[in-house]
């Protein structure tokens, strides 16, 4: 179902590509990417009155603001997102994309002290706290391999400022159903790509969610890996793809009213799981607009016991 019902006419549309849902205050935010910075929408509710409110961190100067995760901690907001740097750097095939966190004293900003918190190719942030400290995942990128491509890992921060530098694989590609672009850097050497990664624990399972593939392509799909453990260091978890590394299986993927569907969050609300996703209509078309096509849409995640499966409705959850 849509979430943020912005008409594409209007002065506020902006697409709504990469949701990141928070809660806080009893208050509802939604942070989305933006050519010229990250934007925000707010609502007392979770289904119903949203509102626009605009663009709540930039940099003068940059481009393409892509996949803002937030979190919370001791009375500040902390925005991790990548910003394109000047120049592509050699090694990552062009790449430009660079982590960077920025520090707001309430959700809706404007996030400042913006810092690069990494070296590219680094995008799809998702910081969390467990006992053992705060982690971000994130997708970076591997040239060597049986499927090379964009993958997920963690790492540990030492503040929100600072990574320790020691990234850990999590998800990588396994499947043909996650190949990005056939020879996109070299003749002959497919680019696969798992990215958009979000962090959760249900009962004694950990999780981590990712999509798949490219958002313009029919197999773009979340699915996710799986680890029942209590260990706190999310490094020393080993994430297992659900139901196995060799079955394409997705929890979204493309059904008769919406495609593109991927790159979510998630929010626990009086014990249900919902994912906020972006995604578009089939009659939005892949035209020069394609970017800005994708908006908001949420559905409840059904949780137990290891299994992840998604409710999902055109007009209502």
């Amino acid at each position: 179902m849509h979430l943020l019902e912005i008409e594409k006419n209007s002065d506020h549309y902006i697409g709504q590509a990469d949701p990141f849902i928070l809660k806080s205050g009893g208050r509802y935010y939604i942070y989305v990417t933006g050519h010229d910075g990250i934007y925000a929408y707010q609502s007392d509710s979770l289904l119903t009155g949203w509102s626009y409110y605009g663009r709540v961190m930039t940099v003068p100067g940059r481009s393409a603001f892509w996949a803002p995760s937030v979190i919370e901690l001791d009375g500040k907001f902390y925005m991790y997102n990548s910003i394109e740097i000047d120049e592509a750097v050699p090694d990552q095939g062009g790449h430009k994309g660079c982590m960077h966190v920025s520090c707001a004293d309430n959700p809706l900003g404007p996030f400042t002290n913006i810092q690069k918190l990494m070296e590219p190719f680094s995008i799809d942030s998702h910081v969390v706290k467990t006992d053992a400290g705060l982690f971000i995942f994130y997708s970076t990128n591997k040239y060597e391999g049986e499927r090379v491509g964009t993958y997920i890992v963690v790492d540990k921060l030492v503040d929100p400022y600072h990574a320790e530098g020691n990234p850990v694989k999590v998800v990588e590609a396994t499947l043909d159903e996650e190949i990005y672009q056939k020879d996109r850097f070299k003749k002959g050497q497919h680019w696969h790509t798992i990215e958009g990664a979000f962090y959760f624990k249900e009962g004694d399972w950990q999780y981590v969610m990712y999509s798949g593939n490219c958002f313009e392509q029919p197999t773009y799909y979340i699915g996710y890996a799986r680890a029942k453990t209590d260990e706190t260091d999310l490094r020393k978890i080993k994430f297992e793809k659900y139901p196995d590394p060799d079955t394409w299986y997705p929890v979204l993927k493309a059904n008769e009213f919406e495609e593109g569907t991927g790159h979510h969050s998630m929010i626990k609300e009086n014990g249900q799981w919902y994912a906020v996703y972006h995604a578009r209509d089939y009659n939005d078309g892949l035209g020069a607009d394609v970017f800005d096509a994708r908006n908001a849409r949420i559905c409840k995640l059904n949780v137990s016991d290891g299994i992840i499966t998604a409710e999902r409705y055109k007009d209502h959850i």
